[in-house]
């Protein structure tokens, strides 16, 4: 996934257990109105409400771990009433919108069995962010602990594990569909595909942290193209959600490789891949002193339909060389998602250490920045 989240998992590597238990009360605000669906505009170009037709800019935070690094899944039951207290956290931050990341084996637990405790804890999910007033960007498919993935998953052949991604979205698209909340469903996080003449022997592209955050969908090209290949993944599974909801937006987010390879060209966006992807989502790092860089991958992936930088954050260039990158993509872009592990700006505030000092001066810049964001609510 993120530097961002890889270098936490390694600042997280001492923080004790007590730190789980010094959550600070906060205060719970009234529930919120009725949230209306995003849509795309008619010029193709923004999000607007559907019911008021005004522009919608998405201020939001990516909320897969918390700060000990344990994924949703891992605490969505038993410790339930800290995921409501962090959604009311987000909220009161200025966030309209939350990205959370669902691992295909807690979803599936068989090739062809979906788990309907954890589809039913999804729907309960869904119930909160609507409750609260936020939209969610629902990714899918993590496979971020790899012990967490079952060994029949990674047997399989690149069509069955397929099958079993389209299972799984059909599954959650069921229990999203008729919610105004669902900003969007991501199909995979970071997906990548083999080298030319190279065959893969594992799905999973690499460890960091005990994580692994991107992954491969083919081991093999066999004589296909890059775009052949990833555009029957991305139809196959838009297939699958549109069987269940017609409705709300389909995206994936990727790796701009403009910024490591100068003239790389979007992949997943490709004309012949990415037609039935609603709008473009790339994960952005800004560098101290290579800005442009930054910029240019933002230009290079402005290609006609919305665009948002799905995770960012200040972690190589600082706070005021991000903000400077945040107003110069404004034009391009129409919303940014960071971060949020659980811990309130006072808690990160009242712990001495780097990770918290890092995690406090986000959480700062992103309360302060918000009002500029979205200053009306205009996502009611």
């Amino acid at each position: 996934m993120s530097l961002l989240h890889r270098v936490g998992c390694i600042l997280a590597i001492g923080v004790t257990a007590w730190l789980g238990s010094c959550r600070a009360t906060s205060p719970m605000p009234a529930e919120a109105p009725s949230l209306q669906r995003i849509v795309v505009s008619q010029d193709g170009r923004h999000f607007v409400g559907e019911r008021t037709g005004q522009r919608v800019v998405i201020w939001g935070v990516n909320y897969d771990h918390d700060h000990e690094g344990r994924l949703l899944e891992d605490y969505w039951y038993d410790q339930w009433p800290i995921v409501v207290e962090d959604f009311h956290e987000i909220k009161a931050l200025g966030a309209n919108a939350v990205r959370v990341h669902l691992q295909v084996g807690r979803f599936m637990i068989g090739p062809d069995a979906v788990n309907e405790r954890a589809i039913q804890q999804l729907a309960r999910l869904v119930k909160l962010a609507e409750r609260i007033g936020l939209y969610l960007d629902i990714t899918g498919l993590g496979c971020y602990h790899k012990a967490d993935v079952p060994a029949w998953y990674d047997t399989l052949s690149e069509h069955d594990r397929w099958e079993v991604q389209a299972t799984f979205w059909q599954a959650v698209a069921g229990v999203c569909a008729d919610s105004p909340t669902i900003f969007c469903y991501d199909l995979m996080n970071e997906p990548i595909l083999p080298g030319r003449n190279k065959v893969e022997t594992d799905w999973l592209a690499g460890e960091f942290g005990g994580k692994h955050f991107v992954q491969r969908i083919s081991l093999d090209l066999a004589g296909r193209t890059r775009q052949q290949v990833a555009g029957a993944w991305v139809n196959r599974l838009t297939k699958a959600i549109r069987s269940r909801d017609k409705r709300h937006m389909i995206t994936v987010g990727v790796i701009p490789w403009v910024m490591t390879f100068p003239g790389a060209r979007p992949l997943f966006y490709d004309d012949a891949v990415g037609a039935g992807l609603d709008f473009v989502s790339i994960h952005v790092y800004p560098r101290k002193g290579e800005l442009d860089s930054a910029l240019n991958a933002v230009k290079v992936f402005d290609l006609g339909k919305p665009l948002v930088i799905e995770e960012c954050a200040p972690l190589y260039c600082g706070r005021e060389a991000f903000d400077r990158f945040v107003d110069a993509s404004r034009d391009r872009a129409d919303g940014y998602f960071g971060f949020y592990w659980g811990r309130t700006l006072a808690e990160c505030r009242a712990d001495n250490t780097l990770r918290s000092g890092i995690m406090a001066d986000w959480l700062d810049y992103f309360q302060t920045k918000s009002p500029q964001m979205i200053p009306a609510e205009d996502s009611r």
